[in-house]
């Protein structure tokens, strides 16, 4: 999936406890000072242990000066739309437009309606949803005798107003295929949640939005990707602090997602989320962006389009990615539309390494293309993004063999220190790289994961042909990650104060031997791929 170019925002999931009512505000103020860029609170109006969450965010906004707030999200069966639209439109203008609105058509009937509301049937819902947006959206706009007919939701003469101080965005909680679609055409912002959207369903629900979006005569990327995060044992991010930032930079460059709310109900975590795990997502979100260049200017000579919710964003093709460098005219011929333009990299006509892993010319190739196939342009985003995937592992591992050069030339260590400061900052460097190197690896172990686990299975399924290239792929896909672990060892030998020459050779050797078999295989795997990806899509 593409990266829509959004800002990044970072945010929390505050619980209003009705024992403890004043936490929540002590949280809010501390992600205030801290930096982050969203507050929310869940919405359960059918729970007597937590406040209103409308009151609750009111004291929030009272209390704070910048974040933006919002609940996670409003309970639509309990909360009649037009309420629901003067409340937030309220509290926009008292917190100088800092309220944004996240929407969920119900769940947990049982309480809903124990405390009066309806008993909804899914169909239901996502028709009451949709309606509830229009409502909302038409008492945004000022004026005089709004009728809207409706099913469950209507106006008959409602004056419109208060408007909002600034263009509130409608961030919808959707899980069903139903709800994806409804999103996609009306709302700008898609907020699931990692229990019930892991990240290897993320794929398949952007695809859902995007192809609504287009289908409604709208941009993806007016559609802004927003995530509640559940860290720790079988959630998301994995791992300590230090670990999140890639994981989270990598859902922002495969899938778009451009904002993350941690649940946090201690101030040392909200503190790190903010100083630490923001910006440095940030940093590396950046620099791939940066590396993706050759995007071409839009027509009209503008840079970014504005969605609805007014979040800048780049001008896209159809399915809404920027076209990055590896989709630029070097890389395809001028062709119609419908040919298949996306072409694999060569592998590189040198060998670094005098170690062979496996033998090139007993690949196996899959069957050759109908020459009278046509690929529209949308087909062939599956194999676009490949490409581009594959372009950034091949930036990142010409990132990491520079380092590694300059550590192993020492040019990395301070040249006046003390000798004990030397080996101490020469650790420190080697270490620093130990940090880049895990970053890089843990990158390509996903990536190579998410190709075992979800696009062979469904390549195979679709063509039965492809079936021995897919092993071919996948046992290439475990020598890696053997080579990978190879590095690992290598460098921890070489960050041993008494390392020597051999340790520096090995090093070199283990990293010659990464690059050579993973540009090989980037490549086989490229011109292996991309006409059955453009032909049969990913599955996601």
């Amino acid at each position: 999936m593409p990266d829509y170019g959004h800002d990044l925002l970072f945010g929390a999931v505050l619980v209003p406890s009705a024992e403890h009512a004043d936490d929540a505000v002590a949280l809010a103020r501390i992600a205030d000072r801290a930096g982050l860029d969203l507050v929310s609170v869940p919405d359960h109006p059918y729970r007597p242990e937590l406040l209103d969450a409308w009151m609750a965010l009111a004291v929030i906004a009272a209390s704070t000066t910048r974040v933006r707030v919002f609940p996670n999200v409003a309970n639509l069966p309990l909360r009649p739309p037009a309420v629901l639209a003067r409340t937030a439109a309220g509290l926009d203008l008292l917190s100088a437009g800092r309220v944004e609105l996240g929407l969920g058509a119900g769940s947990y009937w049982d309480a809903i309606a124990a405390d009066g509301g309806p008993r909804r049937s899914p169909g239901e819902a996502v028709r009451a949803t949709r309606e509830a947006i229009d409502v909302i959206r038409a008492l945004w706009r000022e004026g005089e005798g709004v009728r809207l007919p409706g099913e469950h939701y209507g106006l008959d003469g409602a004056t419109a107003g208060p408007a909002p101080a600034h263009p509130i965005g409608i961030w919808v909680g959707a899980v069903g295929p139903r709800m994806l679609e409804l999103t996609g055409a009306t709302a700008d912002g898609w907020l699931p949640s990692v229990p019930h959207v892991p990240p290897r369903r993320l794929a398949a629900g952007h695809r859902v939005v995007d192809e609504a979006a287009v289908a409604a005569g709208r941009a993806p990327f007016e559609v802004r990707r927003l995530y509640n995060l559940s860290p720790g044992p079988g959630g998301f991010p994995r791992g300590p602090l230090d670990a999140w930032p890639e994981q989270l930079a990598a859902l922002a460059l495969e899938h778009g997602t451009s904002g993350f709310l941690l649940p946090a109900h201690q101030p040392t975590l909200l503190q790190g989320f903010a100083a630490d795990v923001a910006p440095a997502t940030r940093e590396l979100v950046t620099a791939e962006r940066k590396r993706a260049t050759g995007a071409p200017r839009p027509a009209d000579g503008s840079g970014a389009a504005r969605g609805r919710n007014g979040v800048a964003g780049r001008r896209t093709g159809v399915a809404g990615a920027p076209v990055p460098a590896a989709f630029a005219p070097a890389r395809s011929r001028a062709a119609s539309p419908e040919e298949l333009t996306v072409r694999p990299t060569p592998a590189p006509k040198a060998w670094r390494s005098a170690e062979r892993l496996w033998d090139e010319s007993t690949r196996p190739a899959g069957p050759p293309a109908d020459p009278e196939r046509r690929y529209p342009r949308r087909e062939q985003e599956p194999a676009r993004n490949l490409v581009a995937a594959h372009d950034q592992l091949r930036a990142d591992l010409d990132r990491l063999r520079e380092v590694v050069r300059q550590v192993l030339a020492n040019a990395l260590a301070p040249g006046d220190a003390r000798a004990e400061i030397q080996r101490l900052s020469l650790r420190q460097n080697s270490w620093t790289l130990g940090a880049y190197c895990a970053s890089y690896c843990r990158i390509t172990t996903l990536h190579h994961t998410r190709e075992d686990e979800d696009l062979f299975p469904h390549l195979r399924r679709s063509d039965p042909r492809l079936g021995e290239v897919l092993d071919r792929l996948t046992e290439e896909h475990h020598v890696i990650q053997v080579l990978i672990e190879r590095v690992d060892r290598e460098l921890v030998a070489f960050v041993r104060e008494e390392a020597g020459e051999q340790e520096r050779d090995a090093l070199q050797a283990a990293m010659d031997l990464l690059t050579d078999a993973l540009l090989s295989h980037l490549a086989y795997e490229e011109r292996e791929l991309i006409e059955p990806m453009a032909r049969l899509g990913t599955g996601w």
